[in-house]
């Protein structure tokens, strides 16, 4: 018995991948709910109904989607050149310190419509850099971005952490470390009254579809693709390989950072250590479970919200722990793994 790679995927093949596994990580992760002594479908209605069955829960589901679909776009854009951006989180809470301090130092008083693109700017921007220094090093001695961007996450938390309980801090925060809270200006505009939701998930979902279209429809798309599936024959072809990983670095660091700066300016409005729950990390499940597309990436970050959302109201309801959440969700990226390696090859006798 042998695995003999596919020479063709169908679309349909493509599209059921994420579907099934997704179906596979429920499955599993329902005879763990059931050895909890809990009703299985009971307790999946019930991460449904916590997650959409009212106005509060459906607007903090789409809150808590928004930051997952930009680092799910920050992990799909590196990986699908074959760049290993394991650095969200660092990416995330630098661009979320970096827009911060701007908002308050930089950029107080400035009019919103000036203030949040430059926000959006600096954040960005932010994030890019600390993408740049593993990158630099992976061009220049070949060293492994994997391992690079993993610590970098260790020491841009341990930076923001000293920051804000340094030179950022708030005098009035009463010792708690958190930096001052940004300009009254440079908050999001909420899309409900009374509700958290903000435009940031309509910015989301466009940067989502302007993805797809560079991706699909520049040469820019075709090079990060050639770049990805092989380097050697991309160089070979006459794509500027260093040239191409740096703009995708720009572009995947710039939207993780970005997630941090719209999850500061819409949500918190100010930094603590805890203002992320693991969203670049989890970035590399959405984009796994989206197999890389950027449109995906919306479908995928919504389900990741749903069952963070969700779990919540059914451990609260049923007394079900709320890892469950965190099992299905690696459950299902194991799956998808599984599923994409069996619609690249199939077995042989």
């Amino acid at each position: 018995m042998r695995f003999e790679r596919r020479e063709h995927r169908s679309t349909l093949l493509v599209i059921a991948t994420p579907i099934l596994a997704v179906v596979a990580a429920l499955a599993i992760a329902g005879v763990l709910i059931a050895l909890a002594g809990a009703p299985v479908f009971q307790a999946y209605w019930k991460i449904l109904t916590s997650a959409f069955g009212s106005r509060l829960s459906a607007t903090e589901t789409l809150t808590r989607a928004s930051p997952l679909i930009l680092t799910g776009l920050a992990a799909a854009v590196a990986f699908r050149a074959r760049l290993w951006n394991i650095g969200g989180e660092g990416q995330f809470y630098l661009g979320a310190i970096a827009a911060s301090a701007a908002s308050v130092h930089l950029f107080a008083g400035l009019p919103s419509l000036l203030q949040i693109p430059l926000l959006f700017a600096v954040g960005a921007v932010a994030g890019m850099v600390l993408l740049l220094v593993p990158l630099s090093l992976r061009l220049r001695f070949s060293v492994d971005e994997v391992v690079t961007t993993l610590l970098l996450n260790f020491v841009a938390l341990l930076f923001v952490s000293m920051l804000i309980d340094g030179v950022l801090k708030d005098p009035a925060a009463f010792g708690w470390p958190q930096s001052e809270a940004v300009d009254a200006a440079a908050r999001l505009p909420k899309l409900l009254a009374r509700s958290r939701l903000h435009i940031g998930l309509g910015i989301a979902v466009v940067i989502a579809f302007l993805i797809y279209f560079v991706q699909t429809r520049t040469v820019f798309g075709v090079q990060s693709r050639a770049a990805g599936l092989n380097p050697s024959g991309a160089v070979f072809a006459g794509v500027p390989l260093g040239r191409t990983l740096v703009i995708v670095a720009m572009i995947s660091g710039g939207l993780a950072g970005l997630a941090g700066t719209i999850e500061v300016l819409g949500v918190k409005g100010y930094v603590t250590t805890d203002l992320s729950p693991g969203y670049g990390y989890s970035g590399i499940v959405v984009a796994m479970l989206a197999n890389l597309n950027p449109l995906g990436v919306v479908l995928a970050a919504l389900f990741t919200a749903t069952m963070f959302v969700g779990a919540d109201g059914m451990s609260r309801s049923m007394g079900i722990p709320t890892y469950i959440a965190d099992v299905t969700v690696a459950l299902s990226l194991l799956s998808m793994l599984v599923a994409v390696f069996f619609t690249q090859y199939r077995i042989r006798r």
